[in-house]
């Protein structure tokens, strides 16, 4: 009798402590944690939903994200671009929907894509043929930005992060 309480107190324990680690470990920090922003721009909604990492001391353009490749504008999973009305993006149309946001940034310009698969992991099966519109943008210096983040505001969204900022306009 006293062997089976020793064995069910002892049984106890281990699967307390196992929860612990395991309810611990999940409260760690993301390093490149989900975020998203959303606003009313001419009648719709957009929100855009990132991966947002930290630059942490590395150089970031031309190097962790190279020039002239695609590139999925945020972390991990593809950033997604939703908007719930036909817009122009840049003076031309994006109809209604939600597509994966890429780029292909160069020191002087960027290339900003919205590609019909919106559900993709990276750039890593990016696939050109399904672009629904490409659109030409100028990046600018900005303050430092130690987070990649997006801002909306009544003329578009920018995607700022380490000392650039890349705004692109919406009607």
């Amino acid at each position: 009798m006293k062997t089976t309480n020793l064995f069910k107190h002892t049984a106890m324990f281990v699967c307390a402590m196992l929860f612990a680690t395991i309810s611990f470990a999940q409260n760690k920090p993301m390093q490149s944690p989900r975020d998203s922003v959303s606003a009313t721009i001419n009648g719709s909604t957009i929100t855009i939903n990132y991966g947002s990492p930290s630059v942490k001391g590395r150089k970031v353009w031309g190097e962790l994200v190279p020039y002239d490749k695609v590139w999925r504008t945020g972390a991990n999973e593809a950033t997604t671009f939703t908007t719930t009305k036909d817009i122009t993006v840049e003076g031309k149309k994006l109809t209604a929907g939600t597509y994966a946001l890429f780029a292909i940034p160069t020191a002087s310009t960027w290339t900003i894509i919205f590609n019909k698969t919106a559900k993709q992991w990276g750039a890593f099966k990016y696939d050109e043929s399904q672009d629904a519109l490409r659109v030409m943008v100028k990046p600018m210096p900005s303050a430092m930005n130690e987070r990649l983040v997006y801002k909306m505001n009544k003329k578009g969204f920018t995607l700022s992060w380490d000392k650039l900022s890349v705004p692109v306009r919406i009607k």
